[in-house]
Formats: C-alpha cells, sequence, structure tokens
C-alpha cells in the first residue's frame, strides 16, 4: 500500500523537492495552496509544473482549522510535512502581525488536525530554522544550543518547535523537528539575498544592470543545497521515534563570499558591482550562524552531497539560461 504525504508550502523552494523527492519513492502527494486565480495559477505553481500531474492539490489555508482538518480527513496522510510559512526573515519586520499569526497558528491548527488521526499512525514534520538560534550562544550549534531568536520569523519558528514537542509528549504524536540552516538552490525566491545575488550578476553579464544593492555583507551563514535537506526531512519521518535535528553543512561563508564566487564564475570582480544599502540592514541582525550535524549524521546516516561552490554556480547557471 502506497505511503500518502500532505506537504504544506508545496509550491515553494523546498516543498517542490520533497514532492519530487517522494514521488521518486512511490508516496501518493497531496499539498495544500491558497486557491488562486487561472491567471495566477502559471506563476504560483513554477516550481511544481513538471509534476503538476502526478500530485493532488487542495486548496485550503493555514489560517483557517477547518480547511486543514477537511484535507487531512480526505486524503488521510501517513505522513505530513509542514513546510508552509512566511518565510521571508526581512520582511518579518515590515509585518510582525501577519508573520506570527500565520507562523505560530498554522502551525497550531495543522497539529491540532493531524492528532485527531493519530490512531492512524500518522507522522508529522515541522521545519524549524537556524534562526531560532540567533544571538547565538555557543558556536557551532547543535540540538543541545538555546535559542535567541532575533526577529518575530525566528521567533514564530521558536513557538512552532515547542507546539511540535508539546504534540509529541502530551498525545504521543510522532512529530520531528528540523532545524534546518540556510538552504538554497535556483528555485529560490527572488526576495532572498542568495538568489538577488545570482540574479543581479546574470543581469549585469548580460548588460542590462550595472549595481547590485545589498546590507551586511559581512554576516556568515552555513549555506547548502535544498535537495539535499529534503532528504534529510524524509529520513527523519522513517525513524522509529521521532526527534529533533540540526541539519547543515558545518561550513561557514560570509554574504560577501557567495556574491565573490557569483560575480567570479562569470568573469566579474563583485568589488566593482556591490553598492552597500544601510536601509537593507535589518534592526536585529544574525551575524553568524554554523550547523553541528553529527546527530544527523549517526541517526539518520544523512550527510550533504552538494558543495557550496557547486551550490553558487548551479544559481547563477539558471539565471543566465532563464534571461537567454
Amino acid at each position: 500500500m502506497s505511503k500518502v504525504a500532505l506537504i504544506t508550502g508545496i509550491t515553494g523552494q523546498d516543498g517542490s523537492y520533497l514532492a519530487e523527492l517522494l514521488l521518486s519513492k512511490g508516496y501518493k502527494v497531496h499539498g495544500i495552496v491558497r486557491r488562486v486565480a487561472l491567471e495566477d495559477a502559471t506563476h504560483r505553481l513554477w516550481r511544481i509544473r513538471k509534476i503538476l500531474k502526478d500530485v493532488t492539490l487542495h486548496a485550503g489555508s493555514l489560517e483557517s482549522y477547518a480547511s486543514l482538518f477537511n484535507i487531512i480527513l480526505k486524503i488521510k496522510p501517513t505522513e505530513v510535512y509542514h513546510l508552509a510559512a512566511q518565510s521571508y526573515v526581512g520582511y518579518s519586520f515590515e509585518d510582525e502581525f501577519s508573520t506570527l499569526n500565520i507562523n505560530i497558528n498554522g502551525t497550531h491548527y495543522l497539529l491540532s488536525a493531524t492528532k485527531e488521526f493519530i490512531s492512524s499512525k500518522v507522522r508529522f514534520y515541522f521545519a524549524g530554522s537556524s534562526e531560532m538560534f540567533g544571538k547565538v550562544k555557543e558556536t557551532p550549534q547543535n540540538e543541545n544550543t538555546l535559542f535567541y531568536p532575533r526577529s518575530s520569523y525566528g521567533i514564530s519558528k521558536v513557538t512552532g518547535y515547542y507546539l511540535t514537542k508539546n504534540y509529541r509528549d502530551a498525545y504521543n504524536l510522532h512529530a520531528s523537528n528540523g532545524i534546518l540552516f540556510n538552504h538554497e538552490s535556483p528555485r529560490r525566491g527572488f526576495e532572498f539575498v542568495t538568489r538577488k545575488i545570482s540574479h543581479a550578476v546574470a543581469k549585469i553579464k548580460n548588460g542590462s544592470h550595472e549595481k547590485l544593492k545589498l546590507g551586511n555583507i559581512k554576516a556568515k551563514r552555513d549555506w547548502g543545497h535544498a535537495q539535499d535537506y529534503v532528504n534529510a526531512m524524509w529520513l527523519m519521518l522513517q525513524q522509529d521515534k521521532p526527534g529533533d535535528y540540526v541539519i547543515g553543512t558545518g561550513k561557514e561563508h560570509s554574504v560577501e563570499d557567495f556574491a565573490k564566487k557569483a560575480f567570479a564564475h562569470v568573469g566579474l570582480n563583485y568589488k566593482d558591482h556591490i553598492v552597500i544599502d544601510k536601509v537593507l540592514i535589518r534592526p536585529a541582525e544574525v551575524d553568524a550562524l554554523l550547523a553541528n550535524s553529527t546527530k544527523a549524521k549517526k541517526n539518520l546516516g544523512w550527510e550533504p552531497k552538494i558543495s557550496f561552490d557547486d551550490l553558487v554556480v548551479s544559481m547563477v547557471e539558471n539565471d543566465l539560461k532563464n534571461l537567454r
């Protein structure tokens, strides 16, 4: 009998890669999307257009418990992957209220709806974030590192993390938290700094752009490829016991490093094209994040396969192709 997976955020970067992974493993894959007009469908669903015929989409909202409950009742999933969120940290400073409302209540509603079907042995995954560590108390960060979030996005993810642990402890739900460090790909949204860089590099190389505005280029992150990270999500739900796992490469690079590598790939010097814009510097900055994924390696057998250099090159090449 085929396993049935439900993915919130299926149209996003991680959701699209996860859907492809699960389909390759024989799952029946369902996803939740906001109801969209026909003229918006192509734009909203571009990441999953190649697998649209293979997945089943359901109109629903994280802000509506009833819609989530009815979808779960209808499809009776064996695995639920909660990836949907207001996930852009910069925007969370502009609209704290919707970030907290969607991310916290949406997680609570989905956990509560999933709990009602616990007799079916359903398993639940929550997408945490390295932003939960924020102003880090130790480096590198592992599953025992104290949280110190520096944005409403980080705060919402900490709350979702503890909600997931609570449902695991209180209701014996097989619920796991993935504390994922920064992971990118050619499917990254244009609002994120990595895609902003790769897209600008392609435009500058193409002669249609001259300068790239960035904020804190000294900020350091542990960057991996989303394709590696969705495999970690899947592995967590295949374990006999649920748990919490830090997922990252264990290697640190600055925004400046990313830009330097991206420009160098097309034969340009990044210093000739970057302008520092203080407006883009966040009110409360997270200076450095670095993962210690020893537990994931030991318990899940997980290790990243795609290098930082290959990640940067793949993003630049994709944007060059799109412009052509």
